[in-house]
């Protein structure tokens, strides 16, 4: 048996739970990690996209990397879509060995609205809610390039927007996945729309800025059933959410102020009303421990679940699942390491170390090359 705290018993993150309708044997999620491996034209997955989720499957969920939902939605290299034919096929296979192994894996959608480039779409410009530059990076086929000023998008753009990410989340059931994740977070369009310094306009989307998300969440719930979609936000992203050599860039407009979180705590209010499966919330850049106070915030706004993301370590995230401020918690580069995540922390055994120079790159190196832990 596991102990923790001296008592017999398993360990609070390999305790069962209910995330809307999922069923997870543990609380230990995996959190989207964008790999850069879909070198492919079609940018489908690859049989290494397949042996990597595989290795993982003993998570008690797997958030997929994000995927895009159109290919308007394009912003950074070799990402895979989930908008073709051919690309159902290639994730179904991802799919089917991650069930075939006990697993559960949902997929996250994306678009990336502003923070794109026109070398992703074909010499256009990108698109997002106003004519504001971002000031991000943009991780482009022939290397990065900073953003553009794109046009402000149209009634009809959103309209189109939001069919695209219900397509994508209709592909989402044929290649066999049990769920969605909304990408709602870091820079992306739908915390464009969120955010009062890049979202200028002076309609609907602008009046209410979380409007746009909501649509998108009701038409991705109409294809699944609300219990079975998530979103993924980060209220808390700021400039030290970004490279070193890049946060003391004056005027970044992504600042944690009252005005922006008040917005945020509007849209989980109206998304718990709609029986949302789960919040996924990426906390504040940590300088230690975790700031539980974070999560604490969305938690009193939500009767549904909350997953806890950014900074955790074994005994932090034991601590805000005991507090009850979370049910479960999500790990990005450690699961890059450590394929078998849960048996380390079940057997509290020490953490491999991933290689960041291989995060982004093509290829098994770095992706599938990580051992399981092998007792002495």
């Amino acid at each position: 048996m596991i102990r923790h705290n001296g008592q017999q018993g398993p360990a609070p993150l390999l305790r069962p739970v209910g995330l809307g309708d999922l069923r997870l044997p543990n609380r230990v999620v995996m959190a989207p990690l964008t790999r850069a491996r879909a070198t492919n034209p079609e940018r489908t997955p690859t049989e290494l996209h397949a042996a990597y989720y595989a290795q993982r499957a003993s998570a008690g969920l797997i958030v997929s990397e994000s995927v895009w939902v159109s290919e308007r939605a394009v912003g950074f290299s070799n990402v895979p879509g989930l908008y073709s034919d051919a690309q159902v096929v290639a994730w179904r296979e991802v799919t089917d060995v991650v069930h075939a192994l006990g697993g559960r894996i949902v997929a996250q959608l994306w678009h990336a609205g502003a923070n794109s480039h026109p070398d992703h779409l074909g010499g256009r410009v990108p698109r997002g809610p106003s004519a504001v530059n971002p000031g991000e990076t943009s991780y482009t086929p022939t290397g990065p390039k900073p953003t553009v000023t794109p046009e402000a998008m149209t009634r009809a753009d959103i309209r189109c927007a939001v069919a695209d990410y219900r397509t994508a989340a209709e592909q989402a059931q044929r290649a066999g996945f049990d769920g969605v994740e909304i990408a709602a977070g870091g820079t992306y369009l739908i915390a464009q729309f969120l955010n009062p310094r890049l979202n200028q306009r002076t309609d609907v989307y602008g009046e209410r800025r979380g409007r746009f998300a909501l649509e998108v969440f009701d038409e991705v719930a109409a294809v699944w059933g609300a219990g079975r979609v998530g979103v993924r936000i980060s209220p808390f992203w700021s400039s030290r959410d970004r490279p070193v050599a890049d946060q003391q860039r004056a005027g970044y407009p992504y600042v944690a102020d009252e005005r922006t979180l008040a917005g945020y705590d509007e849209l989980v209010a109206q998304l718990d009303e709609r029986g949302l499966g789960f919040l996924h919330l990426r906390g504040p850049a940590p300088s230690g421990a975790p700031d539980l106070g974070a999560f604490a915030r969305y938690r009193a706004l939500l009767r549904g679940a909350l997953i806890a993301n950014h900074g955790f370590d074994r005994d932090s995230a034991i601590e805000v699942i005991e507090s009850g401020v979370a049910d479960a918690v999500s790990f990005a580069r450690p699961f890059i390491a450590n394929p078998d995540l849960v048996t380390r922390f079940a057997l509290d055994q020490s953490l491999a170390t991933s290689d960041p120079s291989t995060h982004y790159t093509g290829g098994r190196e770095g992706l599938v090359t990580y051992p399981i832990y092998a007792a002495p």
